[in-house]
C-alpha cells in the first residue's frame, strides 16, 4: 500500500525515521507521487522539487545511518509559497513579470528549514504577489479546493493549503498579509498560523507590504504547526524588524478567559458559519474557558484601512519590477517605453488595481486624506486589541464570513473579494499572532452539484493573542484541536 502523508505527523515522522520503520527518502518519493498523481486536477504546485527532494532526504537518511542528529524536521516533505526564495528554484509570486526568474539564494525561513533537516519537495501557486482571497488571480491558472473542486481554497497561500489539505505535503509556508495563511486554512480544514509580526524573518519574501507582511505555517496540527514555527522563528540579521519572542506558555484552557467581540458576528456573516462558530464557542466553555464580552469598536475601519495601506506599500515595494534589473523585460523606443511594455505586459489586473490605488492615495493631495487617516485608524484598531488583552487572554472570531466559494463566483466584484478578509485583516494591522483551527463539528455541507460525495466544507475558527503571545496561542489552539481529535479531512 502507497505511503500516504495525511496520515503522518512531524512527530511520527521522526519516530518512524530513528526507529528505521521508513526512510526520508520513501517519505520524498511519496510526496512527489502524490503531486504527481493530484496535481493535474489542483494545480496547487507550479514546480515541483524532485532533484532537491531526493538529496535532501538521501542526507537525512545517511545521518540518521552515522548516528547524526538529523534535525528536528528531518525527512519531512514541505511545500513552500512560490514568492518565499529556494536557491536555484523558480520564483514567480504567480506573476508573468517573474516567470523565469530563478532564485540566487534562500531565504532565512527556508534556510533554517533545510537545516533542520527539512525536505522541499515544491514551490506552491499562489495569487498574483499575494493579492487575492482565492487564488484564482494566478497567472498560471487558478488552484482548486480538495474538500470541492469545484471550489477555490482560498488565497493568497491557497497552492500551500490544498498541496497540505490533499496530502502533496506534510508543512507548507504561506506568507499572511492580510489573512493570506488563515483564510486558505480555513478554507480546506487544516490549520495556518500568522506569527506576531517580526517573529520570522522576512528576508527573501517577495514583499507585498512590509509592514504588514509575514511568514507562516500551514499543517494538519497545532503541534506540526508549533514544530514549524519553532524552526523559522527569530532574529535574522538581514531582517531589521524580526525580533525574538519567547514568552512563558499557558497550557490547557482551564481558566482560560476567552474574549468574544460583537463586532465579529456582523451582517454579511454567513448564518451556518455563525452557528458553527457559536457551537465552538460553546464547546471552549466545556473546556473550562471563561468567556468575555470585549469590545474592538474600530474593527469596522480595517477594510477601509487595509486597502488603503496595504496598496500604498505595495506600490512602492513592485516599483522595482520596472524591465531594468531582472525579470519580464519588453524593450521599447526609450526608458519610459520600456517601462510601460514591461510593467503593462507582465502585471496582471489584481497587481495593476493595486499599484494605482497605492499611487492615488500617496500622490500629492490625497496623502493627508487618505493614507494618513488610514495609518491613524491603525493606530486606534491596535489600541482596541490591548485594551481588550487587559481582560483576556485571547480573542475568538470565524476566520471568514463565509464557506469556500465556486470558482469564478467572486471574480466580476472585487469589493466582495476583499470583505473575505474582514476578520483577519485586523490582526495584520495590529501586527499581532493569530491562528486558524478547523471546527470540525457542525461543518457545512456542500451543496455545489460537483461536490465529492461524503465531504463537507469545513468551517475556521480564529484565535487571536497579544503581541509576541505566540506560544500561549498556540497552546490554546492546541488544547482546542486535541479536545475534537485530529481534522477528519483527509483527501
Amino acid at each position: 500500500m502507497p505511503m500516504r502523508l495525511a496520515e503522518f505527523t512531524i512527530e511520527k515522522i521522526q519516530s518512524g525515521l530513528r526507529q528505521r520503520e521508513f526512510s526520508a527518502a520513501e517519505l520524498a518519493k511519496a510526496a512527489l507521487a502524490a503531486i504527481e498523481d493530484k496535481n493535474g486536477e489542483l494545480h496547487a504546485v507550479l514546480a515541483p522539487l524532485a532533484l532537491q527532494a531526493l538529496a535532501a532526504a538521501r542526507t537525512v537518511d545517511d545521518k540518521i545511518a552515522a548516528g547524526e542528529d538529523p534535525g528536528s524536521l528531518a525527512g519531512v516533505p514541505v511545500a513552500i509559497k512560490d514568492n518565499i526564495l529556494v536557491a536555484e528554484a523558480r520564483a514567480t509570486a504567480g506573476s508573468k513579470i517573474l516567470e523565469n526568474y530563478i532564485a540566487p539564494y534562500d531565504a532565512t525561513a527556508v534556510a533554517k528549514l533545510k537545516a533542520a533537516g527539512a525536505v522541499l519537495v515544491a514551490k506552491t501557486n499562489l495569487d498574483e504577489f499575494a493579492m487575492g482571497s482565492s487564488t484564482e488571480n494566478s497567472a498560471f491558472g487558478p488552484t482548486r479546493n480538495p474538500v470541492d473542486p469545484e471550489r477555490v481554497p482560498g488565497g493568497s497561500s491557497g497552492g500551500s493549503a490544498a498541496a497540505v489539505a490533499s496530502g502533496m505535503c506534510l508543512a507548507a509556508l504561506g506568507s499572511d498579509t492580510g489573512g493570506s495563511v488563515r483564510q486558505p486554512a480555513a478554507f480546506t480544514g487544516i490549520v495556518g498560523f500568522k506569527p506576531t509580526y517580526g517573529s520570522v524573518s522576512r528576508h527573501g519574501l517577495i514583499a507585498m507590504a512590509s509592514s504588514l507582511d509575514v511568514i507562516g505555517p500551514l499543517t494538519r496540527t497545532v503541534a506540526d504547526a508549533r514544530a514549524v514555527y519553532d524552526v523559522i522563528r527569530g532574529v535574522d540579521e538581514f531582517d531589521a524588524t524580526s525580533h525574538n519572542n519567547n514568552p512563558k506558555p499557558k497550557s490547557g484552557l482551564n481558566g482560560l478567559k476567552i474574549g468574544v467581540s460583537k463586532e465579529h458576528f456582523i451582517e454579511g456573516l454567513d448564518p451556518d458559519v455563525e452557528k458553527t462558530i457559536r457551537q465552538a464557542i460553546e464547546h471552549l466553555t466545556t473546556l473550562g474557558a471563561d468567556i468575555v464580552d470585549v469590545s474592538l469598536p474600530h474593527t469596522e475601519y480595517a477594510i477601509a484601512a487595509y486597502y488603503i495601506v496595504m496598496p500604498a506599500e505595495a506600490s512602492s515595494n513592485l516599483a522595482r519590477f520596472d524591465g531594468i534589473r531582472y525579470g519580464l523585460s519588453e524593450h521599447g523606443s526609450g526608458l519610459l517605453e520600456t517601462y510601460l511594455q514591461s510593467r503593462g505586459r507582465g502585471f496582471g489586473p489584481e497587481p495593476r488595481r493595486r499599484i494605482m490605488l497605492g499611487t492615488y492615495v500617496l500622490s500629492a493631495g490625497y496623502y493627508e486624506a487618505y493614507y494618513r487617516k488610514a495609518m491613524q485608524a491603525r493606530t486606534l484598531i491596535r489600541q482596541d486589541f490591548s485594551k481588550a488583552f487587559e481582560q483576556v487572554d485571547v480573542i475568538v472570531s470565524p476566520t471568514s464570513p463565509s464557506v469556500a466559494f465556486k470558482l469564478g463566483e467572486k471574480n466580476a466584484d472585487p469589493l466582495q473579494m476583499y470583505l473575505e478578509d474582514i476578520f483577519t485583516v485586523p490582526a495584520n494591522l495590529a501586527g499581532i499572532p493569530a491562528i486558524s483551527v478547523p471546527c470540525p463539528r457542525g461543518a457545512v455541507e456542500s451543496r455545489s452539484a460537483g461536490a465529492v460525495s461524503g465531504h463537507e466544507l469545513p468551517v475556521g475558527l480564529q484565535f487571536m493573542g497579544s503581541f509576541g503571545a505566540d506560544d500561549l496561542l498556540l497552546d490554546i489552539a492546541a488544547a482546542y484541536q486535541a479536545s475534537y481529535g485530529r481534522s477528519r479531512n483527509s483527501f
